[in-house]
């Protein structure tokens, strides 16, 4: 077992959002995307996994096959295989979000 803090993942940068590797076991990867406003992850599929998104702070816009949900604290997503996903931070504080990338079997 392994008890990690999420604070110590919520790091920022000035030039562009961060993705903060939290676990990597097997088919699963756990982190933390963090943005400052402004900052964006550009759309892009995840081919052959299932990706859980939870907004631990912050709101912001999560685009999904070129539909718009705004999304704000406690809001959890699900995208899966080849749906294209983007993230922008549209507020004035930072935006966390914890990310679960499942990828199925071959």
């Amino acid at each position: 077992m392994m008890i990690k803090k999420a604070e110590e993942a919520q790091s920022v940068n000035e030039a562009r959002f961060t993705k903060n590797i939290i676990f990597n076991e097997g088919k699963s990867t756990v982190f933390i995307l963090n943005f400052l406003p402004g900052q964006a992850l550009p759309p892009h599929p995840h081919p052959n996994a299932h990706v859980y998104l939870y907004v631990m702070e912050g709101n912001g816009i999560c685009t999904i096959d070129d539909e718009k949900h705004d999304i704000t604290v406690k809001d959890i997503i699900h995208c899966e295989n080849k749906q294209v996903l983007s993230i922008e931070n549209t507020g004035s504080e930072r935006l966390s979000i914890y990310v679960v990338l499942a990828r199925e079997s071959s």
